[in-house]
């Protein structure tokens, strides 16, 4: 179960957990969002889980909940690049929408 697996890192905005044979690298803003399809992810081009979530209009958007980076392929440290890209994004759009907060 995902919930059991260690913690290598984590941030603000993300954990990165050690698969046995993948670095999972999990978006906590996306906690609670139902897993509706596994797939190729094209940003990283790794296996993704996703959700959808809908705008204001009702439109849906696929979005990433977790990436499966596979140990023979990716280091530990090209992992933690990526949380870190997010973790910045998810930072500077906090700062922008809710400067109250920081």
């Amino acid at each position: 179960m995902l919930l059991d697996l260690p913690i290598l890192e984590k941030g603000n905005f993300y954990f990165i957990k050690d698969g046995n044979t993948h670095y999972i690298l999990e978006d906590k803003t996306k906690r609670g969002l139902t897993l509706k399809e596994t797939s190729i992810d094209e940003k990283f081009n790794v296996k993704a889980d996703k959700g959808m979530i809908h705008d204001m209009d009702g439109v849906g958007h696929w979005v990433v909940i977790r990436w499966y980076f596979t140990k023979d392929s990716h280091d530990l440290s090209k992992v933690l690049e990526h949380a870190e890209d997010m973790e910045k994004k998810y930072t500077e759009l906090r700062e922008l929408t809710c400067p109250d907060d920081n």
